[in-house]
């Protein structure tokens, strides 16, 4: 029927379930798992879980390296639970906040029998849903009755998985005309993802020749940076140098996109600030909560582009990755325009670290 929801929407269902503290059921072959976000599980569903079964832990490699645990499955650990590990244990493993005062938090037993793919997928769930990447699963029989009977949203891992590695597609919603302090001949387009997530903007300056490499900014959501005016990045200035750049040549397509915290989102990435005040730098910090160095999904530009009916691009950028991505996906970079502006006392060492472990060209 086509009443029902597909796969895109369960995944969107799902997020939102997650955000709330409720568990999913995920399945793979005849395998099934209750999968619940460590970050918003309740002491209650806790005991819950354990009246039916034993639960893992699963959490990142790059979080289990931090506590010295064992991730046999490659980029994933599965830590089993002792029987006395209440919701605070969990939430110390899942979260970093806390590890300078209680280091030790072992001794740690990784698992490596069995598969790990409903734990992978569990990870892939929560980091999508902008959580903690990290994640309680309990074995279920018959997980597709088992999501009927309590009400559920189930997804399978063949179709779910491919969907979480892929951009979702986008769609125009619309536009108009935006006059800015850049530039009076504004146009702010929208775009929607199929899968629920935020959508992305295109302010477009000028009337750009779509026949020609146009000068494009790919540009990170940042609220700290873009709103509040923050000394820690340089977000802000990279932003209005932009736009001013563009309407200084009369042409121009500056991608905001959703993406904060390099794809962590607002939470996470000031729990990955309270890290970097305790002396880690941001990729370290990064990696301590569980992610990687860089969670974003520029493909999501390139496709804005082709939307708009542009090929070519001169990209105001600092990071090759973006010029790797644009090219990878289609969309030519034929020069490159540095974008080096925002330098101050407080975010000397942040950009120095984007220089020397990311690859800035700074």
């Amino acid at each position: 029927m086509s009443l029902m929801p597909t796969t895109i929407e369960l995944l969107a269902r799902a997020r939102v379930d997650l955000r709330m503290g409720l568990p999913v059921v995920l399945t793979c072959g005849n395998e099934g798992a209750l999968a619940i976000s460590a970050e918003t599980l309740t002491a209650a569903r806790l005991a819950d879980m354990r009246a039916i079964g034993t639960p893992i832990l699963a959490l990142t490699a790059r979080r289990a390296e931090t506590l010295k645990a064992r991730a046999y499955d490659g980029d994933v650990a599965r830590i089993a639970l002792p029987q006395d590990a209440d919701r605070r244990w969990i939430e110390a493993l899942a979260d970093p906040s806390d590890d300078l005062n209680t280091p030790m938090k072992g001794p740690l037993t990784s698992l490596r029998d069995g598969s790990a793919e409903l734990h992978r997928l569990a990870i892939s769930l929560v980091k999508s849903a902008r959580l903690l990447p990290a994640a309680i699963l309990l074995p279920v029989e018959n997980p597709l009755k088992f999501s009927v009977e309590n009400g559920l949203t189930a997804l399978g891992k063949t179709a779910a998985e491919p969907l979480l590695n892929e951009s979702s597609p986008l769609h125009p919603v619309a536009a108009a005309r935006l006059p800015i302090y850049a530039a009076e001949a504004g146009r702010l387009h929208i775009f929607r993802p199929e899968d629920g997530n935020e959508e992305h903007y295109a302010i477009e300056i000028g009337r750009p020749d779509r026949s020609k490499p146009v000068l494009t900014r790919l540009h990170s959501a940042c609220f700290t940076g873009d709103v509040l005016g923050s000394l820690k990045c340089d977000c802000g200035p990279q932003l209005h140098g932009a736009l001013a750049q563009m309407g200084a040549e009369g042409a121009g397509v500056l991608l905001y996109l959703n993406q904060e915290g390099r794809g962590i989102g607002l939470a996470n990435k000031m729990r990955a600030y309270s890290l970097q005040d305790q002396g880690f730098d941001t990729v370290e910090a990064n990696h301590r909560l569980g992610f990687e160095d860089d969670e974003r999904d520029f493909r999501l530009g390139s496709d804005i582009l082709r939307k708009l009916g542009f090929s070519q691009v001169r990209l105001l950028t600092n990071n090759p990755k973006k010029i790797a991505m644009m090219e990878n996906t289609g969309i030519a970079v034929p020069e490159r325009v540095p974008l080096q502006v925002g330098e101050n006392a407080h975010n000397r060492s942040y950009l120095a670290t984007k220089a020397a472990k990311s690859g800035h060209l700074l």
